[in-house]
């Protein structure tokens, strides 16, 4: 296994940024945090393999996420490991271990890597404080270029702070009836002036709350990898 195909760790220099932007971060659940003997500045990423083929970009962790310190655990996430899972092996995953292990091929990342208050999503605020560091995490540790992202507020993620056209690409594509069926082409401005194009595959977000589209996420999802072939 060469060094690309190990799972990268998060740079220190990053961590500590994350970590000063944490301190005094408003509406952090302290008290889950607190509740499961966790670190609250310590930020919740999965990463992954610098070669993985396919990321995975959600919004923030939840309760169960700070429980274990894996990403991408509660509910929502579970659903999307579940289609992992079946993808490659044409049946549900056994057990929570085997769920976990599917995603160890995956890159995981989030707008926020930290729990809100009450799981409401993140101000723009805050989603903008943390868009350099989660973008200078995205390009220093992942070499791939297809990101299945999960709900609105990930989408348009890609639009925090670039340039006027690029978001309004975004917000044409979200308008789109096809948006979980196509394919979105944006260009991420990185914090040192570099730019990246990513392909973007969006899906809803796959939270029990979400009644429109919660019994539909396993169809999507599958198509999704299906025709990505990220799995």
């Amino acid at each position: 296994m060469g060094d690309n195909d190990r799972p990268v760790s998060l740079p220190a220099t990053l961590e500590a940024a994350l970590r000063r932007e944490a301190a005094g971060l408003e509406r952090l659940d302290r008290d889950t945090y607190a509740r499961f003997g966790r670190d609250p500045c310590e930020p919740i990423v999965g990463l992954g393999p610098r070669s993985a083929r396919l990321a995975i970009f959600g919004r923030d962790p939840g309760t169960r996420e700070v429980e274990t310190g894996e990403p991408f655990v509660g509910a929502g996430g579970q659903k999307v490991r579940t289609e992992l899972y079946r993808h490659r092996h044409q049946k549900p995953p056994p057990d929570f271990d085997a769920a976990l292990a599917i995603g160890r091929e995956l890159f995981w990342i989030n707008t926020v890597p930290y729990k809100p208050q009450g799981n409401k999503a993140w101000s723009m605020a805050v989603k903008r404080r943390f868009q350099p560091l989660v973008a200078q995490l995205l390009d220093a540790c992942w070499q791939g270029e297809r990101i299945i992202t999960l709900g609105r507020e990930a989408f348009l993620w890609f639009g925090i702070d670039q340039p006027r056209e690029v978001r309004a690409a975004l917000d044409a594509f979200w308008a789109r009836e096809d948006r979980f069926a196509a394919l979105h082409a944006t260009r991420l401005r990185l914090p040192d002036g570099r730019e990246r194009t990513f392909t973007l595959a969006p899906l809803p977000h796959p939270s029990p709350l979400n009644q429109r589209w919660f019994k539909r996420f396993p169809e999507l999802m599958a198509q999704r990898l299906e025709a990505l072939d990220g799995g």
